[in-house]
């Protein structure tokens, strides 16, 4: 890395990724090398990708409504998902069955989260309520109900010992599972999309005022705020580039915004060419490569972007 300030980002279309019809809503990674994609969307279907070649690889379809997320297990061997049906489905990669249905939201389930070992997975609903899920257990029961926002949530994280949950209603609530404390902080706008550091530290968040802000996760201070893009209507995941040195987002004109972590600049181009002909809903950088990452449109496709390759070996 030169001292000039991070990389910019990969304008260069590596695949796309085109057999949902309709919408898609959410492209996740795989875990460890993360060769493979899993993207969701109002074709009821999630699909299994191969991210180098485009090659789809297996559709899951049992859902009797749009898939709004879906959240990869740590050994990659089983994800959930959860859309229209209130209920969060856990599949076998492997089979491409479900082995549990996990009902008890009483709206669509936007938001469905792992733990780091796959033993609880958390969901978020338009029931304005988030669910905790023992795995493990054989109770079909949620093991705890969080109840404290009051508006439809849209986004959720879990962590080692914490849940974070965005809500429609402005708040971003740190749930400290340990000590039982609540942390909230209020955006004042709708929250679409939360992504914590690594470390913990601090998260991004976006928000239906055409903004992305850096906090905080101790205080609740912002950090820092990142603007250029057009977001109020839908939700456009943000996330964290190579490193955590940049911040990306899709917008609503169909643009992916890159922008300098520290000093919140539009990288160059600014604005940037258009990526997708509708809202770009989702972006998500791979977890080692240094160029690629991938991003989900309303206009039915998911493109794959990374540096062209100069190793003939790849």
């Amino acid at each position: 890395m030169s001292s000039r300030g991070p990389q910019p980002i990969s304008r260069n279309l590596h695949v796309v990724l085109k057999n949902h019809k309709g919408a898609v809503n959410v492209a996740r990674y795989a875990k460890g090398s993360a060769k493979y994609i899993l993207t969701g969307g109002q074709d009821r279907t999630v699909r299994l990708w191969n991210a180098a070649s485009g090659a789809e690889i297996k559709t899951f379809a049992a859902h009797g409504y749009e898939v709004l997320s879906v959240t990869v297990a740590h050994d990659n061997a089983k994800f959930g998902s959860s859309g229209g049906d209130r209920s969060v489905f856990i599949w076998d990669v492997a089979t491409g069955t479900t082995i549990r249905r996990l009902s008890g939201h009483m709206g669509k389930i936007h938001a469905v989260e792992f733990n780091e070992d796959a033993s609880v997975i958390a969901s978020g609903s338009y029931d304005s309520t988030v669910r905790l899920w023992d795995l493990r257990a054989q109770s079909r029961q949620a093991i705890q109900t969080l109840e404290e926002a009051r508006d439809t949530i849209q986004t959720l994280h879990v962590g080692p010992t914490f849940v974070i949950a965005g809500s429609v209603d402005g708040h971003v609530r740190t749930y400290d599972l340990r000590k039982g404390e609540l942390r909230s902080d209020f955006l004042g706008h709708p929250v679409t999309s939360v992504v914590p550091t690594q470390d913990a530290t601090t998260y991004l968040v976006t928000t239906l005022d055409n903004h992305v802000r850096l906090m905080d996760m101790g205080t609740g201070k912002m950090l820092n705020d990142f603007s250029g893009h057009s977001n109020e209507s839908y939700r456009c995941r943000a996330c964290f580039g190579y490193g955590e040195a940049t911040v990306l987002c899709g917008d609503e004109k169909g643009l992916i915004w890159a922008w300098d972590l520290l000093d919140a600049k539009v990288m160059p181009p600014n604005p940037p060419p258009k990526a997708h002909h509708k809202v770009v809903t989702w972006t998500e950088h791979h977890p080692i490569d240094m160029s690629e990452y991938v991003t989900a449109s309303a206009d039915g496709t998911v493109k794959v972007w990374k540096a062209p390759s100069t190793d003939s070996t790849e």
